[in-house]
């Protein structure tokens, strides 16, 4: 982590993350890349769906492989870079076939490291095969919960799920989340955790960098009245006076509370929930 001389009351706080020493300061790859509008949370009614979204620093996507369904060809990392729209950094990756792609990539890649996706590859960093194939205790990113689907579980910075066992044509994953989930042994998972850990270290430091990020000012349902939040109201700073946290529409909220459906299709796929509160 970079920190900064205390120059200003923001600079007393702020840390970043030291690029120079992780990405290669190659340009992104111009035929990978796209322009991206901004919504600032909106749907196709111009309704706000998601509070606390707007402004921020233009970006452009890059087209990132998850589905990798270029197999038993092998890839060369030529590039370590940096990506706007997600916390891991990705890589630009050559195929033999001369192929080009952007793939997340897991932590300890240099530049030069090859990969293959394939059934017969070996269980080393990098490489993806089917969770079947791997032994208990590898860790995992980039999975898929639905064979062809893509990778949708583990993608963001530092993250990896564990294997903890194999049953009957399921694998048993240790999530993020500290929840044990079966997943489908024909599903396709790559080897390694997601690079840079040491996102969540980051302290913006001040109120403009979260603007810069596309972070609008958030406000606490305390510091509210009754008639826009469940916990506002009340002479000088109150307690919430309820004995458990509600959103805004009155839904239960944070502090350990169950929320998750009791009719949910993928309940019958969890071996055991995930812990919360100091436990976790």
């Amino acid at each position: 982590m970079k920190t900064y001389k205390p120059t200003t009351k923001s600079q007393r706080q702020h840390t970043s993350i030291e690029y120079r020493k992780l990405l290669s300061g190659h340009k992104p790859e111009k035929s990978l890349m796209k322009g991206a509008r901004s919504y600032a949370g909106r749907n196709s009614f111009g309704r706000i769906t998601s509070r606390h979204q707007g402004g921020g620093h233009k970006r452009s996507h890059r087209n990132v492989d998850f589905k990798f369904n270029k197999k038993n060809i092998s890839a060369k990392v030529t590039s370590i870079e940096y990506d706007p729209f997600r916390s891991g950094f990705i890589g630009l990756a050559v195929y033999a076939d001369g192929e080009k792609r952007y793939v997340v990539l897991p932590q300890k890649v240099k530049v030069g490291d090859t990969f293959i996706v394939s059934e017969t590859a070996p269980v080393t960093l990098c490489n993806r095969l089917p969770l079947a194939n791997m032994p208990v205790g590898t860790f995992v990113y980039n999975i898929e919960l639905k064979p062809g689907q893509g990778g949708v579980v583990a993608r963001s910075a530092g993250n990896y799920c564990e294997v903890v066992a194999q049953d009957a044509g399921y694998t048993h994953l240790k999530m993020p989340s500290t929840e044990v989930r079966r997943v489908i042994s024909t599903a396709w998972a790559s080897v390694g955790e997601v690079s840079n850990e040491e996102h969540h270290l980051v302290n913006l430091g001040k109120a403009g960098r979260s603007r810069w990020l596309g972070r609008r000012p958030k406000v606490r349902g305390t510091a509210m009245n009754p008639v826009d939040h469940p916990h506002g109201g009340g002479e000088g700073k109150q307690g919430r006076g309820l004995r458990r946290a509600k959103t805004m529409w009155g839904k239960p909220s944070g502090k350990g509370q169950k929320t998750r459906s009791p009719k949910k299709y993928s309940n019958v796929f969890v071996v055991s929930r995930r812990k919360v509160g100091k436990r976790k």
